[in-house]
């Protein structure tokens, strides 16, 4: 089994078509969040996402853009775009994202040999995926700091997580504690993989990355694929069209730093 692990898509319509050609076969996707927002392709980004199914959460710029919370704790240019979104999706976008669960949402690996049977697997059995953190899926997961109090208080050994825009993340085995970023080769130029082989005693918070608007100085679109037979999370980066991306957020008359960071990762 391979589990395709998307995040924080922004709108990038261009971003997400390039991961989605990179990324291998997979059997099922967890989406956490963050579809819309920041980009100029709302709308095309939401219904790709809509196509693709899978696991999904919310994240808080989906709650901004239908509605379901306030662009008061925005800064000035995440909420210009954040309105703009909100008139610019259709009525059946604007109510799938609306209607889109809040995490944490678990995913289980393993489902009863009978469909009429009932499911009665255990936190050993699936991952937790959230948008923000399991505790608050608002809450930014930067440092270790960020994240010693969810990997202590889970009871699950693997949760995906996005929002902070970091491509890594967390693992706590006995008492120790170590932050993961990928250490990838090549020419950043062309798309790159890296494989991290989990183990068996340890927690873990996983970020995919974000597909739409990195922020870790790769200006590269994120993601990764979660096998749970080997055990082993492959993060990916890939290039892709930064500069239509850009002429879409300019064409939005949305502000000119959405589209300058693109090309900067930050």
């Amino acid at each position: 089994m391979r589990i395709l692990v998307l995040s924080d898509m922004h709108s990038n319509l261009e971003a997400l078509n390039a991961c989605l050609e990179v990324a291998p076969s997979c059997d099922k996707v967890a989406n956490l969040g963050d579809i819309v927002g920041y980009g100029g392709s709302p709308n095309e980004v939401t219904e790709l996402c809509r196509k693709l199914g899978g696991f999904l959460v919310r994240g808080n710029h989906d709650k901004a853009c239908t509605g379901l919370m306030s662009v008061e704790d925005f800064n000035p240019v995440a909420a210009i775009a954040a309105l703009w979104t909100m008139q610019a999706l259709t009525p059946e976008n604007l109510q799938w994202l609306k209607l889109m669960p809040q995490g944490p949402v678990f995913l289980p690996l393993r489902y009863p040999a009978n469909q009429e049977e009932t499911w009665a697997g255990t936190e050993a059995d699936g991952v937790q995926l959230v948008h923000g953190s399991p505790l608050d899926e608002d809450e930014y997961l930067l440092v270790m700091r960020d994240a010693q109090e969810s990997l202590l208080r889970t009871p699950y050994p693997l949760t995906f997580f996005g929002h902070s825009h970091i491509q890594g993340g967390f693992a706590l085995e006995n008492d120790r504690w170590e932050t993961l970023r990928p250490m990838y080769q090549g020419a950043p130029d062309h798309h790159a993989i890296w494989a991290l082989d989990l183990s068996g005693h340890a927690k873990y918070m996983i970020n995919p990355g974000s597909v739409g608007q990195p922020r870790d100085g790769d200006p590269r679109a994120a993601f990764c694929i979660f096998d749970p037979d080997r055990y082993e999370v492959t993060f990916y980066r890939v290039p892709y069209n930064i500069e239509k991306a850009q002429h879409q957020i300019i064409a939005a008359r949305l502000p000119d730093r959405l589209a300058t960071r693109l090309a900067e990762g930050r």
